[in-house]
Parts: C-alpha cells; structure tokens; sequence
C-alpha cells in the first residue's frame, strides 16, 4: 500500500523562491564591491609607479653623489646654473678630459633615460618623468657643502617640495605636482699645507 504524505495547506502557501527584487540587490552589491575593487587596483598601480619612480631618484642622485666625493677637490665645477636632464642646454658634444664636465654630461643622459631607449634610440624611456638635476653649492668656504637635487613630475598632485627650487614651476602652476629629492655632500679639509695653513682637499 503506497502511503502518501500529507502537507498543510498553510506551509505550502509560504513556500517561494528568490524573487527579481533579491536578484537586483544581491547584483547591486556585487557590483558596487567591484568597482571598489578595480578603483583600489588603479591606486595600486599609481603607488607602484611613484615608489619606482622614487627608486630611480634616489639611483640618480646616488650616482652624482659618488662622482663628486670622488673628484671633490673640483666640486665647485659641478654646479649648475641650469637644471640637467629634461631641456638642459649643457654643450655635450665634446667634454674632452674635463672630468666633472663629462660627470654632468653622463649624469644629464642618465636624467633624461639614455639607459633605456626604443626607436633606435630616438626615445629615451629610462627615467622619471620629467627628470632634472641641479647642483648648488651654498657653502663655498671650508668645509665645502654642495646640494644636490634630483626633481621628476608624479603621477598625483600632494604638496609642493620647499627643500630645493629645482625645476620649479615646470611640472604645473602649482608645483604640487613636482617630486624632488635632495643630498647635502659635506667636503671637509683633510689636511693644511705647511707652509700656507691653507686647506689642501686632494
């Protein structure tokens, strides 16, 4: 004998299945947290590319702090009057044995992105947007200071830099848009002549 099982009519009055209204919300949510997702990727990627922009300028501006400790008894010859890299104007053509010559000269190629080219080295792509160096040297008298200042314009404007005027008012009215980073190289005296008392920096 088959036995059949009963239902109450009031429960399965209650039975329903998902309606449209469920459906829309359930997408308006997935949506939504989708969209929040892909806005956190593009600032990802934004940081990613200020902080490897950073690393690039703290590289360059390691690289001209090694070249002027390594010929500091010239270090007045590395100032600049104009900043290198983007737009220099620096005479290139012929530095001869001009060594702090051809250290600006090479450092103003590495500004500009000579190490990575493309278009049989027409486009120069190794570097920081932008890129500007400028050397000053405030201190003129024992022990020597020379500033050095490496400048770039970053992706999201955030405040205008005050540690440098380097490359100022090129990379937006408000300068907000202008990254820079700076190195103080202290040349102190080694030793006096013994005749003079004057300070021998060989």
């Amino acid at each position: 004998m088959l036995i059949r099982p009963t239902f109450r009519s009031g429960f399965a009055r209650h039975v329903h299945g998902v309606t449209m209204i469920e459906v829309l919300v359930a997408l308006l949510i997935l949506t939504v947290g989708l969209l929040g997702v892909a806005g956190l990727q593009a600032r990802m990627q934004t940081a990613e590319l200020e902080a490897y922009q950073r690393a690039q300028a703290i590289v360059l501006l390691q690289d001209m702090v090694d070249r002027i400790s390594a010929n500091r008894k010239n270090a007045a010859s590395y100032v600049t009057t104009d900043p290198l890299g983007t737009g220099s104007t620096l005479d290139c053509s012929a530095p001869g044995t001009n060594v702090s010559l051809k250290d600006r000269c090479e450092w103003s190629d590495a500004l500009t992105g000579a190490a990575e080219t493309t278009g049989g080295g027409a486009n120069k792509l190794g570097a920081m947007n932008g890129a500007r160096g400028c050397i000053t040297n405030p201190v003129a008298t024992m022990p020597r200071e020379v500033v050095e200042a490496v400048v770039w314009q970053g992706i999201v404007p955030t405040l205008a830099p005050t540690a440098t005027t380097c490359g100022q008012n090129l990379y937006g009215t408000d300068d907000k848009a202008r990254r820079a980073m700076i190195a103080r190289i202290k040349i102190g005296c080694l030793q006096n002549d013994p005749t003079t008392g004057a300070c021998v920096t060989s």
